[in-house]
């Protein structure tokens, strides 16, 4: 499967499925020991306890052989709880590998789709999608052993009943197989509430994420109560949808229920000629083939909620990619810049851009496009003479390095944060960037200095040092141009100053160029350029600092 091919989830567990083919088998084999081993245990038993009985009823229990039962029966016992043990092991080491390829896949799906699409997911959609619906799609890979389990307790079941005759081996497939047909049925039933469930609780985690990120606001214009309410009706969605799931589930409980009973009985009475040890044999083996069988029918059961999963995920995973031109994707690429918003004027690299103009007349909107965060309209933006639209995003994301307005934090360390823009950056490496975000004094001021956990989104950081720390990973960067947003709003003139000129001397020893929005006086001066995209006439004005 090459890169950036269309992919489905199906295909990616295909192909995971041949690299983790044998813990897949053993799995296999295992619910197949599990199942034999228990239907032969119960059979036995039965056998056991009722010829032992009727042993002691004639008074011959002195010549009764209570030895080799009660050797099969332990030893039975334990193949049953080993083999048990070995397809959850394996089963789940499978599952666990498989899902090792499809996590990632989706998240770059998610990270790389266009931005209309990306924007369309919300932090509660992508979670129930990356979380819940992966998680549904594991446990069906663990219960791809449930057909083997059926296969070995039939398989059991009827050499035991043959004891009886074909009676009670007819009865015990007759049985199994009627009640695989029903559970099919109500599985088919069970597709629409399956559905709802998921789509509910995506929901829930939706509202959950939407009011959670607000939670100081809500309590200081008092709308606890609103959102609180709002949360309920969202859970009320999603516990209806459940209730419906729920009573879908048990007309399956019920069909076991009464296919056990009637297999037992049916095979009981037919196994009788053979005498009461080898009917209660027969009859106990019929009902543990039906027990055996519910591994099965729960899989049944969750194809639904498998269907619906799979479906979500391969909505994200099949989403059209931007047309490319190939030719000058691949071509070596000069790092000139050029805009039509600015009369096509050429930036070098090395230029340091201020690019000014009112609120909401598009700055941000511009520097994001450059990375392939919004859609770039066609003959906007030339890189190195090549459109912009015509370079594929994670070739931008070489090119760009970008500290935004609004600066997003991982939670983790100060490390962490900055090593995401140069993973073999040394200690060196990153207090310079420190040192030239004005926050390196900070930072040597915490206890454990770059290894000090910063909490979610930088929570332990104020906002001009999340914006700071934001700006030194970006500086730490080997991109030819950096694009930074508002670098230095909300700091002091004094840590603003000492920003600028630490920031304008790196830029000189690096020869990277800067795209600056930006409101203030003081860093439309530390440019060497203005581009103004407030609208004059029929123009945009463009003016040497």
């Amino acid at each position: 499967m090459t890169p950036g091919s269309p992919q489905s989830v199906a295909s990616i567990l295909r192909h995971a499925a041949s690299e983790h083919r044998r813990s897949l088998r053993r799995a296999a084999a295992a619910g197949f020991a599990v199942a034999a081993a228990t239907v032969l245990l119960l059979g036995l038993s039965g056998w056991f306890l009722t010829a032992a009985a009727f042993a002691a009823v004639m008074g011959s229990a002195h010549v009764f052989n209570y030895m080799l039962p009660a050797v099969a029966i332990r030893l039975l016992a334990i193949v049953r709880t080993g083999a048990r043990y070995g397809e959850r092991l394996t089963g789940h080491d499978a599952a666990l590998g498989m899902m090792a390829r499809v996590r990632p896949v989706l998240f770059r799906a998610i990270a790389i789709a266009r931005p209309a699409r990306t924007f369309g997911f919300s932090t509660g959609e992508a979670s129930a999608r990356l979380v819940q619906d992966v998680s549904v799609i594991e446990a069906a890979v663990v219960r791809r052993s449930a057909p083997w389990s059926l296969l070995g307790a039939m398989g059991s079941a009827g050499a035991l009943a043959l004891l009886g005759g074909w009676g009670p081996v007819v009865a015990v497939g007759v049985t199994v197989l009627a009640t695989v047909a029903l559970a099919g049925v109500i599985a088919r039933l069970m597709a629409r509430p399956a559905r709802a469930v998921l789509l509910a609780n995506g929901a829930l985690k939706d509202v959950v994420g939407l009011y959670g990120s607000a939670a100081a606001e809500l309590r200081c214009y008092d709308l606890e109560d609103r959102a609180g309410a709002d949360v309920a009706e969202a859970g009320a969605v999603l516990a209806k949808a459940q209730i419906s799931g729920v009573n879908a589930a048990s007309w399956l409980d019920l069909v076991q229920s009464v296919a056990l009973a009637l297999a037992a009985a049916v095979a009981f009475v037919l196994a009788m000629p053979s005498g009461a040890p080898i009917a209660a044999l027969a009859g106990l083996a019929a009902a543990m083939a039906v027990d055996g069988a519910a591994p099965f029918l729960r899989d049944l059961a969750q194809r639904a909620s498998v269907a619906v999963a799979t479906d979500r995920l391969d909505e994200i995973l099949t989403q059209p990619a931007a047309a490319r031109c190939p030719s000058q994707d691949d071509a070596p690429l000069a790092f000139d810049l050029s805009f039509a918003a600015f009369g096509w004027q050429t930036f070098r690299r090395g230029d340091r851009v201020a690019i000014v103009g009112r609120s909401g007349c598009g700055k941000t909107s511009l520097i994001e496009a450059l990375l392939g965060l919004r859609e770039g309209a066609r003959c906007a933006v030339r890189i190195g003479g090549v459109d912009g639209v015509d370079i594929a995003p994670d070739r931008l994301r070489t090119i760009f390095a970008l500290s935004p307005q609004d600066a997003h934090l991982i939670a983790g360390t100060v490390r962490d944060n900055l090593l995401l823009a140069d993973p073999v950056a040394d200690d060196a490496r990153l207090w310079a960037a420190l040192h030239d975000a004005a926050l390196d004094h900070r930072i040597a001021a915490l206890a454990l200095g770059l290894d000090t956990w910063i909490g979610e989104n930088g929570a332990c950081l104020s906002g001009g040092e999340r914006r700071r720390l934001s700006l030194a990973r970006a500086l730490l960067s080997r991109a030819p141009w950096l694009l930074l947003d508002e670098p230095t709003e909300g700091l002091d003139p004094v840590t603003q100053e000492a920003v600028l000129a630490r920031v304008s001397a790196r830029l000189g020893l690096t020869g990277q160029g800067a795209l600056i929005v930006t409101h203030s006086a003081h860093v439309r001066h530390a440019c060497n350029l203005v581009a103004d995209m407030t609208p004059v006439d029929a123009a945009r004005s463009l003016e040497a600092a």
